[in-house]
């Protein structure tokens, strides 16, 4: 395959908490490594049935603020019919419709290009999987 597109796996461990997983700093290496100051798109995608990818910002309560609706939205309590795992789990499985597992990201000049108070995280609402896989991909 020619350089212009290349991939990589990152593997994230969430343990066995809801998180909020800021990926800006792996994109930007991956880019740094790959892109060759090159314009682009840079896609994630993780290949998991109860995780997703979203543009958010970080770091001033909008991740724990992100967390708060989605129990809102998804209560982790009976009501799904997808019952197997820990109380709630079917609710992760709703997520991605909410939250999708892929996002691409315009690269200029090898730079992912992002508002301001804009991070790419991982959303990860299920405590029985502690380990995530996210596909970088850049297409130059």
């Amino acid at each position: 395959m020619s350089d212009a597109f290349t991939t990589r796996v990152l593997n994230v461990a969430t343990g066995s908490r809801e998180q909020v997983v800021d990926l800006t700093g792996d994109c930007e290496v991956f880019l740094r490594e790959t892109a060759g100051g090159r314009d682009g798109l840079l896609n994630l995608f993780v290949p998991h049935a109860t995780a997703g990818i979203a543009v958010i910002e970080t770091g001033a309560g909008s991740d724990d603020d992100l967390l708060a609706a989605l129990h809102t939205l998804l209560p982790a309590d009976d009501r799904w019919q997808h019952r197997h795992g820990s109380p709630g789990h079917g609710r992760d499985h709703v997520l991605p419709a909410i939250v999708p597992p892929h996002a691409t990201l315009p690269v200029l000049g090898g730079r992912l290009v992002l508002g301001t108070w804009q991070s790419v995280c991982l959303v990860d609402t299920n405590r029985d999987n502690p380990n995530r896989q996210v596909r970088l991909s850049f297409l130059g």
